[in-house]
C-alpha cells in the first residue's frame, strides 16, 4: 500500500494539473481580455502552487524541496502582480472591458456559430 504522503503528493499534482487545464480552456473560451487574464492569473497560480506542493511532498525534506519552496514564494509574489500590471496597462492604453449588453450580444453570436 502506498504511503499517505505519496498519495497526497499525487492528489496535489493531479488537482493542480486540472486547474492549469481549466485555465487553458478559459483562455480559449472567455469573451474578452480581462476575463481571460483573470482566468489565467487565478487558475495558473493555484494550479502551479498545487503542483509545486505535490512535488515538495514527493521530495521530502531535501534541498530540492527547499528550491521548490523558493520557487513557490516567487510565484506567489510575481503571478498576481504580473496579471495586475498587464490588466492595468491594457486599460490605460484604452482597452475597455465588455459590459452588460455588449457581453450578452457577444455571447449570443458565439453560441450561434
Amino acid at each position: 500500500m502506498a504511503h499517505p504522503v505519496e498519495v497526497l503528493s499525487w492528489i496535489c499534482i493531479l488537482v493542480g494539473s486540472l486547474f492549469v487545464i481549466i485555465g487553458g480552456i478559459g483562455l480559449l473560451r472567455l469573451p474578452d481580455f480581462y476575463t481571460r487574464i483573470h482566468a489565467a492569473g487565478i487558475t495558473d497560480t493555484l494550479g502551479a502552487w498545487l503542483i509545486l506542493l505535490g512535488l515538495m511532498l514527493h521530495e521530502g525534506f531535501t534541498l530540492n524541496a527547499a528550491k521548490l519552496a523558493t520557487l513557490l514564494f516567487f510565484l506567489l509574489a510575481t503571478s498576481p502582480l504580473g496579471s495586475h500590471a498587464l490588466a492595468k496597462a491594457a486599460f490605460l492604453r484604452g482597452l475597455d472591458p465588455l459590459q452588460g449588453r455588449e457581453l450578452a450580444d457577444r455571447h449570443e453570436v458565439d453560441d450561434s456559430e
